[in-house]
């Protein structure tokens, strides 16, 4: 046993696997007074705001740094299916991404709420309208990947969901914090290393 130093201006996660192979069985749609919209092309700075804003609560951050044409080519591409989840306002407050870019494959690239929506059950509801549509024809495998920075609740929920757990690793990434990707007031709960003591 060992622990391997991380940088102050890193952050280090571990990333858990889980994947599906049988579609399971069809159950009534968990209730909810959310809806989907399917977004066909959306702009880079409409994806990238509710990304954000799903996402910085737990140092989403993979978007927010990419080229913008090279996120084009990914949220433009006709095997990947992007939805927000939107309130009976119309106010936009999830988002699910399914990417069928493997063949007979779908992973579940992106699934999340705001946090003010943790709790009320809008997740389980997320979840089947997901394996929904991402079990479509031809696909024998869905998969997703959570880690250490998600909602402590993420990965007892993919597992309560049908996914089994297959494999882990470690990925560490500079502090998006640090780079100014995301506030400095970002994710409190995951401290960032005061460097000024150095």
């Amino acid at each position: 046993m060992g622990l391997s130093p991380v940088s102050p201006n890193d952050v280090a996660t571990i990333v858990t696997t889980l994947e599906m192979r049988q579609r399971p069985p069809l159950r009534p749609m968990p209730a909810s007074r959310l809806r989907l919209v399917a977004w066909q092309k959306p702009s880079p700075g409409k994806y990238r705001a509710l990304f954000r804003r799903i996402g910085a609560p737990w140092l989403w951050f993979s978007r927010l740094v990419m080229d913008e044409a090279t996120l084009v080519r990914i949220i433009h591409d006709p095997d990947i299916a992007i939805f927000a989840a939107v309130d009976p306002a119309g106010v936009e407050v999830g988002m699910l991404e399914l990417d069928f870019r493997a063949r007979h494959q779908c992973e579940i690239s992106y699934f999340g709420l705001i946090p003010e929506l943790a709790g009320q059950g809008h997740g389980r509801w997320l979840m089947a309208e997901a394996l929904t549509r991402g079990w479509t024809k031809g696909v024998e495998r869905v998969w997703v990947h959570t880690c250490t920075l998600d909602h402590p609740s993420a990965l007892g929920f993919y597992r309560a969901s049908g996914f089994t757990a297959i494999s882990r690793t470690i990925e560490t990434f500079p502090d998006p914090r640090a780079t100014g990707f995301l506030p400095p007031d970002a994710a409190p709960q995951i401290p960032r290393l005061d460097t000024s003591r150095r």
